[in-house]
């Protein structure tokens, strides 16, 4: 990984790289979320993202410790404020978190998720574009990759970006730490 090659959107005001592990304290009343069911919308997160050039596969390993409804950290794919996909786990109680992901077309977003234990503090991403249409993975410490979902993308991804997030929808903060920033070809096997 190239910090170089990364710049931000929505900066948080408090970050730091050091020896390749980015840490975020995330900004409270920040997402990225539009309109669908909630009525809102939302494109005010941390991102930091490198630009893509035809299909690859991005990886990277997350460490938080999250403390409120709806904090959430992971992967983002970047279009532009309508058209975007995260990757995360969402704080939801002391019971469980969801693991999930939005795929967001043409200005509506969808959430996929299912429950998982709480507490849970570290997880592994991967995301792969073949074209128009995205596999997302994650692997829980030593565990194999295992798919999540797999969509397709409306508009083009010509100028998009790759990269993390971090944000606290509601009144909170947490930290976040992002290590093992790993883009290459794409990864996922042709059909």
């Amino acid at each position: 990984m190239n910090p170089d090659h990364f710049y931000w959107i929505n900066p948080p005001r408090k970050y730091e790289l050091n020896e390749g592990i980015l840490t975020v304290q995330t900004d409270s009343e920040t997402d990225f979320w539009q309109r669908t069911y909630y009525e809102f919308s939302n494109s005010n997160a941390p991102a930091w993202l490198t630009k893509i050039t035809g299909d690859f596969t991005f990886s990277v390993k997350t460490a938080f410790n999250t403390r409120n409804r709806y904090d959430q950290c992971g992967v983002l794919l970047y279009i532009d404020d309508e058209n975007w996909v995260k990757v995360s786990i969402e704080h939801e109680n002391e019971q469980f978190a969801r693991l999930g992901s939005v795929v967001t077309n043409l200005g509506f977003s969808d959430w996929a998720t299912t429950d998982i234990p709480f507490p849970v503090h570290k997880m592994n991403y991967r995301l792969s574009l073949r074209g128009q249409d995205i596999l997302v993975e994650n692997a829980a410490q030593s565990e194999a990759f295992r798919q999540m979902r797999i969509a397709h993308l409306h508009k083009s991804v010509q100028n998009a970006g790759v990269g993390i997030y971090a944000c606290s929808p509601l009144d909170s903060s947490f930290e976040a730490a992002f290590s093992n920033f790993k883009m290459g070809p794409c990864a996922w096997v042709e059909h």
